[in-house]
C-alpha cells in the first residue's frame, strides 16, 4: 500500500524565503526603509523564547530587523500596554507581534486590540480578521496563511473540496475556515462538543488538526488521498524519560490512508514563521503608502 507524501514545510519555507529576501532588499534600495519586526515577550515561557528566537534568526536570514522586548511575568496590563503605544507610534517599527500565549492575569484580547492595525503582523486585531471574514484581507493571521499555502504546494486547485477544521480558536480554526471559504472550499468547523468525529472527518478532502492533543488522530479519521495538515504541537515523554515533538495526528497510522501530510516537526512550523516575515514586509510597504498619501 502506498504512503502519503510528507509535505516539507522547511524547503518550502526556504524558497519562500529566498524570494522574500530579493523583495525586502529591492524595498529597501528604493525606499530606504527597512522593515522591522517588535516582538513583546511575557514572562519565561520555555517554547515562546524557542519560537522568538527561531524568529530573530529567519528576520536576520531574510533582511528584516528584529528587536525582542522582555517583560516579567508578573508584568502589568498597563506596563504592556504602554510598549504597545510607544511601538504604534514610532515610525520606524513596522511590525509588532505579542507572544502568545500570555501570563493567565493580562486580557489577552485587550492587548491585542491595542496594536495598530496596519503593525498587527499576527492579523489578529478584530479589523484584520473581519476584513478576513468579509473576503477582503489586509494582514493574515500567520498558521492560516502557511497552512494554506501548503495545502497549495500539493494541492493547486482546491476550489469545490471539503475540508474539516478540528479546533475553532482564534489563532487557526475560526481565520483558517474564513480564508478556505474565500477560497470556495465547503468548510465544516469541528470541536469538543462536535459528535461522530471520525466520520466527519472521513469525508474531508482536506483536513486540518489544531486541538493540541497528542496523537489522536488515527487512520479510520481520514479519507482515502486526503490532504492532512497538523498544527499541533505537543511535548511527549516515553518511559525512558525522552522527550520528543509530536502533532495531533498519529503520522505512523495516518499515513497508511492520506495522499499528503505534513510532519510535526518539519511542516505548518517553518511557515508560520515564513508568512510572519511577509507580513512584516507588506507591513512597511503599507504604511510607506499611507504616509504618503496622507502628505
Amino acid at each position: 500500500m502506498p504512503q502519503a507524501r510528507f509535505i516539507d514545510g522547511r524547503l518550502l519555507a526556504s524558497l519562500k524565503g529566498q524570494v522574500l529576501k530579493e523583495k525586502i532588499s529591492q524595498f529597501a534600495a528604493e525606499s530606504g526603509v527597512i522593515p522591522t519586526l517588535h516582538v513583546i515577550l511575557i514572562g519565561q515561557h520555555a517554547a515562546s523564547k524557542v519560537y522568538v528566537e527561531n524568529k530573530q534568526i529567519a528576520c536576520h536570514a531574510v533582511g528584516i530587523r528584529s528587536y525582542v522586548h522582555p517583560f516579567p511575568a508578573h508584568s502589568s496590563e498597563e506596563e504592556v500596554l504602554a510598549k504597545i503605544h510607544q511601538l504604534n507610534q514610532d515610525r520606524t517599527a513596522h511590525g509588532i507581534l505579542l507572544q502568545l500565549p500570555l501570563p493567565s492575569a493580562l486580557n489577552r484580547q485587550r492587548l491585542l486590540c491595542a496594536v495598530d492595525p496596519l503593525k498587527d503582523v499576527d492579523g489578529l486585531h478584530p479589523y484584520n480578521l473581519g476584513r478576513l471574514m468579509m473576503g477582503d484581507p489586509v494582514l493574515v493571521p500567520c498558521t492560516p496563511k502557511g497552512c494554506l499555502e501548503l495545502i497549495r504546494s500539493v494541492k493547486p486547485v482546491i476550489e469545490g473540496l471539503y475540508a474539516v477544521i478540528v479546533g475553532r480558536s482564534l489563532l487557526v480554526g475560526k481565520p483558517m475556515a474564513g480564508l478556505l471559504v474565500n477560497a470556495n472550499v465547503t468548510v465544516t468547523v469541528a470541536h469538543s462538543y462536535t459528535q461522530n468525529l471520525d466520520t466527519l472527518c472521513r469525508q474531508a478532502d482536506i483536513l486540518i488538526t489544531a486541538t493540541g492533543t497528542p496523537l489522536f488522530f488515527k487512520d479510520h479519521f481520514i479519507k482515502q488521498g486526503a490532504v492532512v495538515i497538523d498544527v499541533g504541537i505537543n511535548r511527549l515523554l516515553s518511559q525512558q524519560g525522552v522527550s520528543s515533538i509530536v502533532g495531533d495526528v498519529d503520522i505512523h497510522s495516518a499515513q497508511r490512508v492520506a495522499g499528503f501530510i505534513t510532519p510535526v516537526p518539519g511542516g505548518v512550523g517553518p511557515m508560520t514563521i515564513s508568512c510572519l516575515l511577509e507580513n512584516t514586509l507588506q507591513a512597511a510597504q503599507q504604511q510607506l503608502l499611507s504616509s504618503a498619501s496622507s502628505k
